[in-house]
């Protein structure tokens, strides 16, 4: 399920696996860059939504402020 097709389900619970998960592709796909703040996903989520997700983002520390690549951290590169 992608962040974009979220808005189309009542309530959703936001785990920050499904978040992280959705974000990396994000950046795999270059619809972001690991350098912008996390809030710049607030552009690709409808404002209903962002808010669970800007909570559950809160509860595990993430200051929307951070980079995104703080938010992706840990991942597997193919090449090394």
């Amino acid at each position: 399920m992608s962040l974009s097709t979220l808005s189309t389900a009542p309530t959703l619970n936001y785990s920050i696996t499904m978040i992280k998960d959705e974000v990396r592709q994000m950046v795999e796909q270059g619809t972001i860059n690991r350098n912008q703040p996390i809030y710049t996903l607030c552009q690709y989520i409808p404002p209903r939504e962002w808010v669970c997700v800007e909570c559950e983002l809160e509860r595990c520390e993430y200051l929307l402020r951070d980079q995104i690549g703080d938010l992706i951290a840990g991942e597997n590169w193919d090449n090394d």
